[in-house]
């Protein structure tokens, strides 16, 4: 059976590289760029409303509200912070999107760990806790509980952009096709052969086939000890291993990647039992 030709194309957002991978018999070199067109465009829009760092985003405005004040967001905010607050209570606060205030307080301006101060961490503690806003998904409200909190969907936007990816690619009716985000976020649409697509895992050695699924990796092989523990309120110990979540979207695989660093393997082989359709991976 031979393989249809690859359109590849790349963009650069959300901090990272997006790849789009079209493998579809009926589609030529021009359709297929244009869908990508399209692709990216979309990812564009999620990161003027979901970067912390775009003035006058949803996520940016959240920041600048006080205790008790609350702000009606868009669609694509309001599905990232549901994800976000789920995944918060389904991994017993192992992922968090409000830790921010941590990570500055334990790196130097050289990027290497510091010890802060108690009184610091005290402070930060105050704005720190997916407890600390609440949703009502009648009219998208989100109310923060605290002053000037920070929220970060690093863990999850670029995930989320490539599932919105992926409906805009049925939009033009194309249904085999793969998606990068970074190298760590990667979503497979249907299988350009019999099996799916095959993907190489990082450490050069391992491998998978991908087909109508997800699959994320955190670890600290590019940032070093960047992953901060929510429960703990310090970074998590530098690893040599990756943790790798496989699950039915991008956005949830990419949350559960980060949690996974965290959380114990019994922890991790609980949620994997309520959740069949997830996976983990430890390489």
């Amino acid at each position: 059976m031979s393989l249809p030709p690859m359109h590849r194309f790349e963009h650069h957002a959300m901090a990272t590289s997006f790849e789009v991978i079209i493998a579809q018999e009926d589609v030529d070199p021009l359709y297929a760029s244009q869908a990508a067109e399209a692709v990216f465009a979309e990812v564009d829009r999620l990161e003027d409303e979901l970067s912390r760092f775009r003035a006058g985003s949803d996520i940016w405005r959240l920041g600048q509200l006080s205790s008790g004040q609350r702000l009606s967001v868009s669609l694509a905010a309001w599905d990232c912070l549901s994800l976000a607050k789920r995944v918060h209570e389904e991994t017993a606060g192992a992922f968090d999107i409000t830790i921010g205030p941590l990570m500055h307080l334990w790196r130097a301006d050289d990027q290497t760990l510091r010890e802060p101060e108690e009184s610091q961490l005290a402070l930060a503690r105050e704005a720190v806790g997916s407890q600390l806003f609440d949703l009502d998904e009648d009219g998208f409200w989100v109310t923060v509980k605290a002053d000037h909190m920070v929220f970060d969907l690093g863990a999850v936007g670029k995930g989320y952009a490539l599932d919105q990816a992926v409906q805009v690619l049925q939009d033009w009716s194309i249904d085999c096709a793969f998606l990068n985000a970074g190298d760590s976020t990667l979503l497979a649409l249907g299988s350009p052969g019999e099996e799916g697509w095959p993907v190489t895992l990082a450490d050069g050695q391992h491998a998978l086939v991908l087909r109508d699924r997800a699959l994320s990796g955190s670890g600290f092989l590019v940032k070093g000890a960047h992953i901060m523990n929510p429960r703990t309120l310090r970074p998590v110990p530098v690893k040599e291993k990756r943790s790798y979540a496989l699950a039915p979207t991008a956005a949830l695989s990419d949350a559960l990647s980060t949690a996974f660093m965290i959380m114990s393997p019994e922890e991790i082989a609980a949620l994997c039992a309520r959740y069949p359709e997830v996976e983990w991976l430890e390489m």
